[in-house]
């Protein structure tokens, strides 16, 4: 059996699929997350899901490796990370009573070969008051977040619906993953029996 590698330092994403009992080690991958002249933001994320599997691969002979990229996007504008309280901020009244779209890719590369899904969930923000965007920005949580929130944590009690992948939200689409793994010849359920059974 081949041995897994997570190219990712997100918890979130090592928590999903811990998840699903996943034995696997984790090597975060550097590469440019600089957006394209023009790209979308699908094609973005799945290019860093690409990127980041085949650049840990290119070291890890043998090895089957997981990359995925996250972004929030409203209107066709990818929402990063914020740089700080201010932007965190602005970018949550911008989502306020909105829609937007989370895009997540996620590959598996093995040797050169890579392959690559990319999830995309509509989630809706009921209308938000300033005084408690504050108080969820200071509490630190968004600091860290692809669109300022993170829907495992506080931030969840602004999403009013959510139409997809709630672990694609979270960083890691879980059905998608455990797909590529089993395409690729390693089917999750096989060590179930002894990761459920450490898991406890």
């Amino acid at each position: 059996m081949s041995t897994i590698i997570l190219a990712s330092a997100s918890p979130r994403r090592s928590e999903l699929l811990r998840q699903i009992g996943v034995t696997f080690s984790v090597q975060p991958a550097d590469v440019d997350e600089t957006p394209l002249p023009n790209e979308t933001a699908e094609y973005y994320v799945e290019r860093l899901a690409r990127d980041k599997a085949l650049a840990v691969a290119a070291s890890s002979p043998g090895a089957m490796v997981l990359g995925s990229d996250t972004s929030v996007v409203l209107d066709g504008v990818i929402l990063g990370k914020p740089a700080d309280q201010e932007e965190a901020v602005a970018t949550l009244m911008r989502l306020s009573g909105a829609s937007h779209q989370v895009m997540t890719a996620v590959a598996l590369a093995q040797g050169g070969q890579c392959e690559c899904r990319v999830v995309v969930t509509d989630v809706q923000f009921r209308k938000l008051s300033q005084a408690e965007v504050v108080a969820y920005v200071a509490s630190g949580e968004p600091m860290d977040k692809a669109g300022s929130y993170g829907i495992q944590g506080l931030g969840g009690i602004f999403v009013s619906d959510l139409r997809g992948s709630y672990s694609a939200v979270v960083g890691l689409p879980l059905q998608e993953t455990a797909a590529l793994l089993a395409d690729a010849g390693h089917p999750v359920w096989e060590n179930w029996p002894n990761s459920l059974e450490n898991r406890t």
